[in-house]
Protein backbone atom coordinates (compact mmCIF):
# COMPACT_ATOMS: atom_id res chain seq x y z
CA UNK A 1 0.00 0.00 0.00
CA UNK A 2 1.35 3.33 -0.67
CA UNK A 3 2.64 5.18 2.00
CA UNK A 4 1.27 8.42 0.51
CA UNK A 5 -2.10 7.46 0.82
CA UNK A 6 -1.90 5.75 4.14
CA UNK A 7 -0.63 9.13 5.63
CA UNK A 8 -3.23 11.17 4.11
CA UNK A 9 -6.17 8.54 5.24
CA UNK A 10 -4.41 9.05 9.00
CA UNK A 11 -3.70 13.06 8.34
CA UNK A 12 -0.66 12.25 9.10
CA UNK A 13 2.74 14.64 7.32
CA UNK A 14 3.85 12.07 4.59
CA UNK A 15 7.65 12.76 4.76
CA UNK A 16 7.56 11.79 8.81
CA UNK A 17 5.27 8.77 8.12
CA UNK A 18 7.80 7.53 5.72
CA UNK A 19 11.38 8.81 7.62
CA UNK A 20 8.89 7.11 10.19
CA UNK A 21 8.64 3.60 8.34
CA UNK A 22 12.69 3.48 7.12
CA UNK A 23 14.01 4.60 10.77
CA UNK A 24 12.14 1.89 12.19
CA UNK A 25 12.57 -1.31 10.04
CA UNK A 26 9.42 -1.64 8.84
CA UNK A 27 9.17 -3.25 5.20
CA UNK A 28 9.16 -0.06 2.83
CA UNK A 29 10.24 -0.22 -0.96
CA UNK A 30 11.22 2.87 -2.61
CA UNK A 31 9.59 2.94 -6.20
CA UNK A 32 9.32 5.50 -8.76
CA UNK A 33 5.32 6.25 -8.31
CA UNK A 34 6.59 6.32 -3.90
CA UNK A 35 7.05 4.55 -1.31
CA UNK A 36 5.11 0.47 -0.73
CA UNK A 37 4.68 -0.19 2.41
CA UNK A 38 3.72 -4.05 2.96
CA UNK A 39 -0.11 -4.45 3.84
CA UNK A 40 0.73 -6.78 6.52
CA UNK A 41 2.42 -3.71 8.46
CA UNK A 42 0.13 -0.95 7.64
CA UNK A 43 -2.12 -1.58 11.06
CA UNK A 44 1.09 -2.12 13.22
CA UNK A 45 2.88 0.99 11.46
CA UNK A 46 -0.18 3.53 11.87
CA UNK A 47 -0.67 2.43 15.14
CA UNK A 48 3.26 3.04 16.24
CA UNK A 49 3.51 6.29 14.51
CA UNK A 50 0.06 7.44 16.79
CA UNK A 51 1.56 6.43 19.26
CA UNK A 52 4.90 7.86 18.75
CA UNK A 53 2.76 11.21 17.23
CA UNK A 54 1.26 11.16 20.89
CA UNK A 55 3.74 10.89 23.08
CA UNK A 56 5.02 14.23 21.36
CA UNK A 57 2.06 15.69 21.82
CA UNK A 58 1.81 15.01 25.39
CA UNK A 59 5.55 16.51 25.72
CA UNK A 60 5.09 19.35 24.55
CA UNK A 61 2.13 20.18 26.24
CA UNK A 62 4.13 19.03 29.39
CA UNK A 63 6.75 21.87 28.46
CA UNK A 64 4.19 24.48 27.98
CA UNK A 65 2.97 23.56 31.45
CA UNK A 66 5.96 24.00 33.23
CA UNK A 67 6.98 27.31 31.38
CA UNK A 68 3.98 28.41 32.11
CA UNK A 69 3.94 27.53 35.94
CA UNK A 70 7.57 29.22 35.59
CA UNK A 71 6.42 32.33 34.26
CA UNK A 72 3.44 32.48 37.15
CA UNK A 73 5.53 32.04 39.76
CA UNK A 74 8.23 34.51 38.30
CA UNK A 75 5.30 37.26 37.91
CA UNK A 76 4.24 36.14 41.45
CA UNK A 77 7.50 37.11 42.95
CA UNK A 78 8.11 40.03 40.46
CA UNK A 79 4.75 41.52 42.24
CA UNK A 80 6.04 41.66 45.70
CA UNK A 81 8.90 43.18 44.93
CA UNK A 82 8.42 46.46 46.49
CA UNK A 83 9.58 50.57 44.95
CA UNK A 84 10.59 53.28 46.55
CA UNK A 85 12.64 57.07 45.25
CA UNK A 86 13.08 56.86 49.06
CA UNK A 87 16.05 54.81 50.47
CA UNK A 88 13.86 53.13 53.23
CA UNK A 89 10.42 51.57 53.75
CA UNK A 90 8.73 51.94 56.98
CA UNK A 91 8.67 48.91 59.17
CA UNK A 92 11.33 47.22 56.94
CA UNK A 93 15.01 46.69 57.58
CA UNK A 94 17.61 46.75 55.02
CA UNK A 95 19.57 43.29 55.35
CA UNK A 96 21.40 43.70 52.25
CA UNK A 97 22.48 45.93 49.17
CA UNK A 98 22.90 44.26 46.58
CA UNK A 99 23.97 46.87 44.21
CA UNK A 100 22.41 49.37 41.32
CA UNK A 101 20.46 48.21 38.53
CA UNK A 102 18.60 49.57 35.69
CA UNK A 103 15.79 49.03 33.63
CA UNK A 104 15.13 50.47 30.10
CA UNK A 105 12.93 50.53 27.31
CA UNK A 106 12.69 52.47 24.16
CA UNK A 107 10.20 53.20 21.78
CA UNK A 108 10.20 55.46 18.67
CA UNK A 109 7.33 57.78 17.20
CA UNK A 110 6.95 59.21 13.91
CA UNK A 111 6.76 62.57 13.00
CA UNK A 112 4.29 64.45 11.04
CA UNK A 113 4.32 64.89 7.42
CA UNK A 114 3.66 67.78 5.44
CA UNK A 115 2.77 68.18 1.90
CA UNK A 116 0.85 66.41 -0.47
CA UNK A 117 1.16 63.26 1.24
CA UNK A 118 0.14 64.34 4.48
CA UNK A 119 0.13 62.00 7.61
CA UNK A 120 0.08 64.05 10.71
CA UNK A 121 0.89 62.84 13.75
CA UNK A 122 -0.08 64.63 17.42
CA UNK A 123 3.51 64.25 18.76
CA UNK A 124 2.02 65.59 21.95
CA UNK A 125 -0.37 63.03 23.30
CA UNK A 126 1.90 60.19 21.23
CA UNK A 127 4.48 60.74 23.09
CA UNK A 128 2.84 61.11 26.74
CA UNK A 129 1.33 57.81 25.59
CA UNK A 130 4.10 56.26 25.46
CA UNK A 131 5.89 57.85 28.10
CA UNK A 132 3.59 55.55 30.35
CA UNK A 133 3.98 52.44 28.61
CA UNK A 134 7.86 53.19 28.45
CA UNK A 135 8.30 53.87 32.54
CA UNK A 136 5.97 50.65 33.30
CA UNK A 137 8.10 48.53 31.37
CA UNK A 138 11.40 49.68 32.85
CA UNK A 139 10.03 49.56 35.99
CA UNK A 140 9.45 45.23 34.96
CA UNK A 141 13.04 45.35 33.84
CA UNK A 142 14.39 47.41 37.10
CA UNK A 143 12.30 44.53 38.99
CA UNK A 144 13.46 41.60 36.90
CA UNK A 145 17.35 42.64 37.76
CA UNK A 146 16.22 42.87 41.59
CA UNK A 147 14.53 39.41 41.30
CA UNK A 148 17.89 38.34 39.56
CA UNK A 149 20.34 39.26 41.84
CA UNK A 150 18.32 37.82 44.63
CA UNK A 151 16.40 40.52 45.87
CA UNK A 152 13.04 41.76 47.03
CA UNK A 153 13.01 45.64 46.97
CA UNK A 154 14.35 48.50 45.21
CA UNK A 155 15.12 52.02 46.65
CA UNK A 156 16.22 55.39 45.28
CA UNK A 157 14.42 54.92 42.21
CA UNK A 158 14.53 57.30 39.96
CA UNK A 159 14.07 58.04 36.04
CA UNK A 160 16.64 59.35 33.32
CA UNK A 161 15.05 60.27 29.99
CA UNK A 162 16.48 60.44 26.23
CA UNK A 163 15.17 62.11 23.08
CA UNK A 164 16.11 61.69 19.85
CA UNK A 165 15.59 63.54 16.51
CA UNK A 166 17.43 61.08 13.99
CA UNK A 167 18.21 62.70 10.59
CA UNK A 168 20.30 61.10 7.75
CA UNK A 169 20.54 62.11 4.15
CA UNK A 170 18.36 60.81 1.26
CA UNK A 171 18.90 59.74 -1.96
CA UNK A 172 18.54 63.44 -3.35
CA UNK A 173 20.97 64.61 -1.10
CA UNK A 174 18.43 66.20 1.26
CA UNK A 175 17.43 65.56 4.85
CA UNK A 176 15.39 62.57 5.68
CA UNK A 177 14.11 62.77 9.38
CA UNK A 178 13.46 59.62 11.08
CA UNK A 179 10.97 58.85 13.58
CA UNK A 180 11.66 60.52 17.11
CA UNK A 181 12.83 58.16 19.30
CA UNK A 182 12.18 58.40 23.47
CA UNK A 183 14.18 56.54 25.66
CA UNK A 184 13.00 55.93 29.67
CA UNK A 185 16.07 54.28 32.14
CA UNK A 186 14.84 53.70 35.76
CA UNK A 187 17.58 53.41 37.99
CA UNK A 188 17.80 52.09 41.77
CA UNK A 189 19.53 50.32 44.35
CA UNK A 190 18.51 46.09 44.62
CA UNK A 191 18.35 45.34 48.40
CA UNK A 192 17.13 42.80 50.52
CA UNK A 193 14.76 43.94 53.01
CA UNK A 194 12.76 42.28 56.52
CA UNK A 195 9.87 43.09 58.32
CA UNK A 196 10.44 44.55 61.87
Amino acid sequence: MKAARIASENNFDEVAFIDFLKDNGYPVKSTFLGSDLEDSAVTRAVAAFTEKLNAAEKQQKEIKQKKQEEENKKNAALSQILITSGFNFDGYTIKKYSGYISGDDVIQVDRGREGIFANPTAVGPAMSKALINLRRNALTELKEAALDLGCNAVIGVDFDYMTLAPETVNLNGGTLYMPYVFCVTANGNAVIIEQD
